[in-house]
């Protein structure tokens, strides 16, 4: 195992009702105006910022709103977001929402702390040096970003998708209520709870050769419960107990805790995926379910070994002749599981069809312009990237 620092400086306040703190959390970290960040008009029609606001009013805190979020946010927004920052002297960003909301919400944080504008730190140009507080209310188990150092968003010039991780980002508090995803529809049910898997999977497969024990048994009890806890909601909208697990589950995958030991986790996979939603605008994790046994039959001669155990202890495999006989059967089994919970396995299933530049186009932009390789556990190329799209299309 490798040295590690675990840092999860997060307030997280768990179960029914929470919602009602969120007045009290901010006025202890003595903030005076907040921007409600939101993003459709679920939050509105459910009454959630009702009672977001009325907890605010009741707190002494002034605030205003900012809808119109959409899955992979837009640059375009958080630029408006900032500029209405400035103006109003917001001093605090409350995400009403999931992950697409709170990393747009740390973007405008950027935005209102650093010099420039605010895409130069997400292209690698610039370097943050602070961030405006966030906070979030949570209304989708998915993509950790209550309790993650990272963002993403979407700039709509070129369509590029890029993400940008500090400490300085980490939300103050995150609220959450998991009753909030009772209506959720069961395709965002499946697709957030594939994108916590992959947030696992992606530090599970790691290049390190003794990875901490403890940790692998973390992320392998980790992905059994989110599979169990999935295939109940789905068949149960309100079933509390599986609801809460996925909600837990989206915090605990991608704080840290699933790559301590290891040199972070491979991440191949999410940047092939980056590519793929920034230009058509997918569900994330689905296209995550897209391109990951594509991904994993590229890479997994390089330590069969590894696919093997993944198979054996989370996808419940009986052990094969050999490590690549049980790796290709964890491979598949994972396939089955993706299509029982209705997500694709491949592009096409999405109703992309690629044609040969799509691909080359894809490769060129996941290589950043071909200066960049991607992943760990076998660093990807534009050609390996281009053969990786080319085995996921169909």
């Amino acid at each position: 195992m490798l040295d590690f620092e675990y840092h999860t400086p997060t307030h997280v306040v768990f179960g029914k009702h929470a919602v009602e703190k969120t007045g009290s959390l901010i006025q202890e970290l003595g903030c005076k105006k907040v921007l409600i960040h939101y993003g459709g008009g679920s939050a509105k029609r459910s009454g959630l910022l009702d009672r977001v606001a009325q907890s605010l009013t009741s707190a002494g805190i002034d605030f205003i709103t900012l809808g119109g979020v959409v899955p992979n946010p837009r640059l375009s927004l958080v630029r408006e977001g900032i500029a209405l920052c400035q103006r109003e002297g917001v001093d605090f960003i409350l995400a009403v929402g999931g992950g697409s909301v709170i990393d747009s919400s740390k973007a405008i944080g950027y935005g209102l702390t650093n010099e420039g504008d605010v895409w130069q730190y997400y292209a690698k140009k610039k370097t943050p040096t602070a961030c405006a507080p966030v906070g979030a209310i949570l209304t989708i188990a998915a993509a950790g970003s209550e309790m993650s150092n990272s963002s993403v968003i979407t700039n709509e010039d070129g369509w590029l998708k890029r993400g940008l991780s500090s400490e300085y980002s980490r939300c103050k508090f995150a609220i959450m209520d998991p009753t909030l995803t009772y209506t959720l529809p069961a395709y965002q049910t499946a697709s957030g709870a594939a994108d916590i898997m992959m947030h696992t999977m992606e530090r599970y497969f790691t290049a390190v050769d003794t990875p901490l024990e403890l940790t692998d048994t973390l992320a392998e009890g980790l992905l059994r419960s989110v599979m169990q806890d999935v295939t109940t909601a789905l068949q149960e909208p309100e079933n509390y107990e599986a609801r809460a697990g996925l909600m837990w589950a989206s915090s605990l995958s991608h704080n840290g805790l699933m790559g301590c030991g290891t040199d972070g986790g491979d991440w191949a996979c999410h940047q092939l995926e980056h590519e793929l939603s920034g230009k058509y605008d997918v569900a994330h994790g689905a296209g995550l379910c897209a391109v990951w046994s594509s991904w994993a039959r590229t890479v997994m001669p390089a330590n069969p070994a590894r696919f093997a155990k993944f198979a054996i202890r989370v996808m419940g495999v009986t052990p094969g002749a050999d490590d690549i006989e049980t790796a290709n059967c964890g491979i598949d089994a994972m396939e089955v599981f993706f299509q029982s919970i209705g997500m694709p396995t491949r592009i096409n299933q999405m109703g992309i069809a690629l044609t040969e530049d799509d691909m080359r186009e894809l490769a060129h932009k996941c290589s950043f312009m071909n200066t960049r390789t991607i992943g760990k556990f076998v660093p990807l190329d534009r050609e390996a990237i281009y053969e990786v799209y080319k085995l996921a299309r169909a």
